[in-house]
């Protein structure tokens, strides 16, 4: 036995390491689903579905992302869905109160807020307290968890921005678009919105003993016409493949 474990050890032997065995592939999983997802989940979405289905060739999903309470509200009118990934969960405790999720939401991944500004930081900007010395700052809507999570940051640094100075964009994709398209000189959103924007803008980050935690919530929503996909769908989002992708999209562990 000490020969063969010999043997396998050394360079050029006929031993070797056994191959990392090949993904399981579901055939039997089948139809489609879609998923109304928070628009700062655009990037990891498109990462977690093309995932997804490679492990099930003939499962087809749609995606519709926006900003959460939209979807809330799109769902609460009977827009077809089947797994409703939200930034907060406070929209998933909504929709749990009408009636419109079949089990407990899961949480499968955590994001923080950070300041969003023009490439080279030009005006300076180092903290929250620089942004009333500013032109024109954008926030997502006060309905949104991005521009809820915002508000929080403000109140805790005890800033006060006057609405006129303030843009508000509908989404956190919308009002990081405001900075890059020159229309603000600066935005609060989430930190894995800055990174999904490349160059295109900078980051000035936001202490962790200031900052707020976004929590993310993801379920299978009662009017499904394909609940054992979307079941698996979210199974994946949530398993260690899920978060693994999720974490190279910069979102932090559940």
């Amino acid at each position: 036995m000490a020969l063969s474990l010999l043997t396998a050890m050394v360079p050029g032997s006929s031993v070797h390491a056994a191959r990392p065995s090949p993904p399981v592939v579901d055939r039997a999983l089948q139809g489609t689903v879609t998923v109304s997802a928070a628009a700062s989940l655009t990037e990891a979405l498109d990462s977690l579905v093309a995932a997804f289905r490679s492990a099930h060739p003939r499962v087809r999903v749609r995606t519709n992302v926006g900003s959460t309470s939209a979807l809330v509200a799109q769902i609460e009118a009977g827009a077809p869905a089947d797994v409703f990934a939200s930034a907060d969960l406070a929209s998933q405790d909504r929709l749990v109160q009408s009636g419109h999720v079949v089990a407990a939401p899961r949480i499968f991944a955590r994001n923080t807020m950070q300041i969003a500004v023009k490439p080279g930081n030009p005006l300076g900007v180092r903290s929250l307290a620089d942004l009333p010395n500013l032109g024109t700052v954008a926030l997502c809507g006060r309905t949104v968890p991005c521009g809820a999570y915002a508000a929080v940051l403000l109140a805790r640094a005890k800033v006060d921005l006057p609405e006129g100075m303030v843009t508000r964009g509908a989404d956190a994709k919308a009002t990081l678009g405001a900075v890059s398209a020159g229309d603000a000189d600066a935005a609060v959103v989430y930190a894995t919105d800055v990174r999904a924007a490349g160059r295109s803008v900078a980051g000035v980050a936001i202490p962790r003993g200031s900052n707020v935690v976004a929590v993310y919530g993801i379920s299978v929503l009662r009017g499904s016409r394909n609940r054992v996909a979307a079941q698996a769908f979210v199974d994946f989002v949530v398993s260690p493949s899920g978060r693994r992708i999720l974490a190279s999209h910069g979102f932090l562990a559940p």
